[in-house]
């Protein structure tokens, strides 16, 4: 029998700056370098895309070292680096920052699509992912699941909307800092809204 693999226990604040910090940093570089123009084989590039190249190596080296810590990845986190490594690529060989841009809708549409493909068919492919980190029963899985299709929805539309209308200055602002803060904000509401449905573990489960 196949023995299901746990994850390695590691300092949560070592978490969070491996997940958070490649995002922040891009933002640090993009401010540095958001005015310089950078010259490779005769072609000019922008601060911008140079900063979004960066951020490449910079975020496969944190999932790396991640990976190594914990002996695990999620399936977003994997998905994220793949659109991540994608889009850079073709922003370098378009020298074209819109796909960079681009790539947070169609992440966040991908994610609200795959939900809601599941929801469609009965069942929260949510809780597949993130049932060993909050207990829940399936209503409430099936409800936190409806929440948060439509609230990648949304920020798939204010991407597109930010992105269009406001300057690069603003986009890498909202897309760095507002983005995730109102989907932790959500997180955390959503965390306490649903506290009818979580599981409480009895005494004698833990071992």
């Amino acid at each position: 029998m196949q023995e299901h693999k746990v994850a390695k226990p590691v300092n949560p604040i070592v978490k969070q700056v491996l997940e958070l910090g490649p995002t922040v940093l891009f933002f640090l570089i993009y401010l540095r370098i958001r005015d310089d123009v950078f010259t490779f084989n005769d072609t000019e590039y922008t601060g911008f895309i140079v900063a979004a190249l960066v951020f490449v190596p910079i975020l496969l080296v944190a999932m790396a070292i991640l990976w190594k810590l914990t002996g695990e990845l999620s399936r977003m986190q994997v998905f994220t680096a793949f659109m991540v490594i994608f889009f850079g690529g073709l922003t370098a060989w378009f020298n074209d920052e819109r796909f960079f841009k681009m790539k947070t809708t169609i992440v966040y549409g991908m994610f609200s699509a795959l939900l809601g493909i599941g929801l469609l068919r009965g069942q929260s492919w949510l809780a597949y992912v993130m049932k060993d980190m909050m207990p829940l029963e399936d209503a409430g899985w099936m409800i936190l699941t409806r929440r948060l299709c439509a609230v990648f929805a949304l920020l798939a539309v204010a991407n597109e909307v930010v992105w269009r209308t406001m300057s690069t200055d603003a986009w890498v602002k909202i897309e760095t800092f507002a983005f995730p803060a109102a989907l932790m904000v959500f997180l955390v509401w959503q965390t306490m809204a649903l506290q009818d449905y979580l599981i409480e573990e009895e005494p004698g489960d833990e071992t």
